[in-house]
């Protein structure tokens, strides 16, 4: 019977003990461990930490270089050499622009050569184009016409010339502002339209008369903006003189009342009034500075002293309609004329002095404190004409 035994085993007997030893080794266990996984975070953390270090050291190293060193452009020596130079050199380089568009335009029509009509009528064009105004360079050309046509002339003594004559027609009212020491205050009111240079040229007015001894008093009268009022400020405070000012939007008349007052109450020499700058055709602000002149009268019947027109010199011939029309608003008696340094126009002065022979009483070739100085005739229609003084 032990012999047959295993043949009476079943066949599903005999098939689960042939495949129970296949299942035993778990073959497709191998696959899940899968163990390059663990592998791969240690390798992804390595990198990181010597990314850190580099930056840290190449910091340091940029500071050393010599740029410092270049900073140093020596423009001390070159300011006192600008110190040094006397208004005449300053007139000149401030009228260069004008002579330039005057001199080169009458050298480019001479070569030595007989003055005929023909060279005339240039000359008054040129004349005309620099702002002279046609009455003044008709009165020039005829007077060279009249003494050199026909002869041989250069360009030199046709520039020499011109400059006799404008200095002629300049002469009269080359008068400085005089300042009546008998007026506790002589009261100084200045007037002219936005962007003219009134504020800086009351410093510097100020300035002037603070170094010949004189107490000076300012008044912001500019009241309708409030960077005037600090402007004038930071000038008086830099010639160490009194401001009295309101705030922004104030009444401009009451301020000069106020000031009037005071001025006259410490017995100063000289107030210097700022005005807004109103445009010469605007009929409601020059209306008010109208009203300025009627109220210090209140005080001073004959207040303002000296009413000064500041005048742009790059508006040109523009300048001929603020001058009549101030004028008729104001006591306008002397004319100060600024920027001539910024302009090619500077002609426009002479053409001022021939139609209203109003007294010039200051130039403006500059931003500095120096650079508003006496009008003197034959300094400046020489420095026009692009010769020595």
């Amino acid at each position: 019977m032990s012999e047959t035994e295993p043949e009476k085993k079943g066949w599903f007997a005999r098939l689960r003990s042939k495949v129970a030893p296949t299942v035993e080794p778990p073959k497709p266990a191998e696959p899940e461990v899968a163990q390059p996984e663990p592998v791969e975070p240690a390798v992804a953390t390595e990198p990181e930490l010597p990314a850190a270090p580099p930056p840290i050291e190449a910091v340091p190293v940029p500071e050393p270089v010599l740029v410092e060193v270049v900073a140093e452009k020596e423009p001390e020596p070159e300011k006192p050499e600008l110190e040094k130079k006397g208004w005449l050199s300053r007139l000149r380089e401030g009228l260069s622009k004008s002579t330039r568009k005057v001199a080169e335009s009458i050298t480019s029509l001479f070569t030595k050569k007989k003055l005929d009509q023909q060279t005339l009528d240039d000359l008054e064009d040129v004349l005309i184009q620099a702002d002279l105004g046609v009455t003044v360079a008709g009165r020039l050309v005829a007077k060279l016409s009249k003494e050199r046509f026909g002869k041989e002339v250069t360009d030199e003594e046709v520039r020499a010339a011109f400059a006799d004559d404008i200095a002629e027609i300049l002469q009269p009212v080359a008068v400085p502002l005089t300042i009546d020491a008998s007026r506790k205050p002589h009261v100084v009111l200045v007037v002219g339209v936005n962007g003219s240079g009134k504020t800086t040229t009351i410093a510097k007015l100020a300035g002037l008369y603070k170094g010949e001894g004189r107490s000076v008093m300012l008044a912001a009268g500019d009241t309708f903006r409030a960077a005037a009022v600090e402007q004038l400020k930071v000038w008086g405070d830099r010639a160490g003189v009194p401001v009295v000012s309101k705030q922004t939007g104030a009444d401009a008349a009451g301020l000069a009342y106020e000031a009037l007052e005071q001025a006259r109450a410490e017995k100063t020499d000289v107030l210097l009034i700022d005005t807004a700058g109103r445009l010469h055709n605007k009929t409601n602000l020059m209306e008010e500075l109208a009203k300025i002149v009627r109220v210090i009268r209140k005080l001073d019947p004959e207040a303002p002293h000296s009413c000064l027109l500041v005048l742009d010199a790059t508006t040109g011939q523009n300048a001929h309609a603020q001058v009549e029309t101030f004028k008729t608003m104001s006591p306008v008696d002397a004319l100060v004329v600024t920027k001539l340094d910024g302009s090619a126009k500077g002609g426009v002065l002479v053409a001022l002095a021939e139609k209203f022979k109003l007294p010039v009483v200051a130039i403006g070739v500059g931003e500095g404190i120096d650079d508003l100085q006496p009008f003197e005739a034959r300094a400046f229609a020489r420095g026009l004409m692009g010769l020595p003084a």
